[in-house]
Parts: C-alpha cells; sequence; structure tokens
C-alpha cells in the first residue's frame, strides 16, 4: 500500500470515529431544540384587558412560545380563580403563568394544585399569602394614589363596580405610556367590583411553584416597598424597572425577557 492511500485512509477512520463520538453530543442538542416551549398564559388585571399584554405576546411569539391570554372576569378572588383554574386545565403541558396587577391574586389561587404549572411571573402584581386582601396589600405601605377619590362608582345588578375617572387615569395608571394610548385604555378599561378589595385570598401557589417578580419602581398604584416585600416573602427571583403601574405596556421588553427567563 502506498504511503499517500495509507494517508487517506488513516484520516477516513479519523473522521469515522470523531463523528461517531460526535453523534450524541449532536442528538442530544437536537432533542433540546426540538423540545415544545411551555405555554405562556398571560392574565391582567383591573382597569384593563387582554391586549395589554400585546407588545408581550408579540415578543413571545416571535420566540416560538404558544401564548394565552384570557379575559379575567374581575368579578371576584374566587370566582376569578376558578374561572382561570378551568382554563389551566385545558392547557397539556407546562405551563408558566404570568400577571400584571391584580391577576396576581388570580394566578396565585389558581393555580394551586396544578402540576402542569411550572413558574409564576408577577408584573407590578400582587402576591397574597393565604388570607391576605388586596386593600390590605395596597395600603401596607404608602404611596398609593388608586384611592377612594380616584374612582367612578357604577352600581349593577349583583354589586357595584369601580372606574379609575378619567382626569387621574394616565396619572396614577400609566404615567410612561402616551396620551393617545391612556385615553384609549380608559375608554375601554374593565372595571373590577369592589367586593374583590376586601376577599381574603386562599393557599397560595408560590409556595410550591417557582417564582419571578418585576418591580416597577414608579408605581402609582401599588407602591414598589410592597412589591418588594411580596416578591421577598416568595423568594421571587426579581428584577426592578423604572416604570409605571402599566411595566408590561410600558417596558414590554423587560417583561417578556422576564417571562423567557422563568420558562428556561
Amino acid at each position: 500500500m502506498t504511503t499517500t492511500r495509507r494517508t487517506l485512509l488513516a484520516g477516513a477512520a479519523a473522521v469515522t470515529t470523531s463523528a461517531a463520538l460526535g453523534a450524541p453530543a449532536a442528538q442530544a442538542h437536537a432533542r433540546h431544540e426540538s423540545k415544545p416551549k411551555p405555554t405562556v398564559v398571560l392574565v391582567h388585571g383591573a382597569f384593563a384587558d387582554a391586549s395589554g399584554w400585546n407588545a408581550v405576546a408579540a415578543r413571545l411569539i416571535d420566540d416560538g412560545y404558544p401564548v394565552i391570554a384570557p379575559a379575567n372576569p374581575l368579578r371576584g378572588v374566587a370566582t376569578d380563580s376558578a374561572y382561570l383554574a378551568s382554563i389551566l386545565a385545558t392547557l397539556g403541558g407546562p405551563i408558566v403563568l404570568a400577571a400584571h396587577s391584580y391577576g396576581g391574586i388570580v394566578i396565585t389561587n389558581a393555580a394551586t394544585g396544578n402540576a402542569n404549572v411550572k413558574a409564576l411571573v408577577y408584573v407590578a402584581a400582587f402576591v397574597p399569602d393565604q388570607g391576605d386582601t388586596l386593600l390590605g396589600l395596597q395600603t401596607m405601605y404608602p404611596g398609593s394614589q388608586l384611592s377612594e377619590a380616584a374612582l367612578d362608582f357604577r352600581p349593577h345588578a349583583a354589586g357595584v363596580d369601580g372606574y379609575i375617572k378619567k382626569e387621574v387615569f394616565r396619572d396614577v395608571f400609566a404615567g410612561d405610556v402616551r396620551r393617545a394610548t391612556t385615553d384609549l385604555m380608559w375608554a375601554g378599561q374593565r372595571p373590577a367590583d369592589v367586593s374583590t378589595l376586601q376577599e381574603p385570598s386562599g393557599a397560595p401557589a408560590w409556595k410550591t411553584i417557582p417564582s419571578w417578580y418585576l418591580v416597577a419602581r414608579d408605581d402609582k398604584v401599588l407602591p414598589a416597598a410592597a412589591q418588594r416585600f411580596m416578591a421577598r416573602r416568595a423568594s421571587a427571583r426579581t428584577v426592578e424597572v423604572g416604570t409605571s403601574h402599566v411595566a408590561m405596556i410600558a417596558q414590554p421588553a423587560a417583561a417578556a425577557d422576564l417571562i423567557k427567563r422563568a420558562a428556561r
């Protein structure tokens, strides 16, 4: 056999061996890449609707995440949590729950006992312990400007709904969002039944499910100090952003990044 032929054969053997050794790693990488991503469920709070998550949802969808943003009924803690739990029961595979404001109380209750929920993400949201109320958490620290004087009340067949007044809506709720947008947000705001303010929360899902928190430092609805307290209590991995209460609208990239971090 000539020297040239022996060299070619040796090289071919080396390539074959290298490929064989690398196959498991390549296959593992392929399996990792093809693993389905968790479904992200985005839950809005009071004085808002699911469209408030649009900019965040777009980023998640572009990155390959299945996303659903259901309507939150805003009728009461137990009622709203049961409704969300019924939606979660229709979803297969792992779930990441993300919530804004009052939606945090809803996911805290709805996720309890659901083994598919792998992470909870709170965006300027309430994170109650058992027995806590929305009003109690909101007023735990000074700074909230969402007082009774800031609300319009409209009776309905089963109770009374609260709406943020037009003249204070932007300053209190979404001070870093352009006025043309906040005018539309005010016009389409979905009210919460005022009984929700003092309805106690149930057993919290964050005691068994890992959580993440985005603190909105300039929040005039839920003071940043209260957000930090709740995040610490839940042992949440926390980031802080200089933004108003509607962090998912004013800073959608930060909110989406935190959700993706939780999903990973």
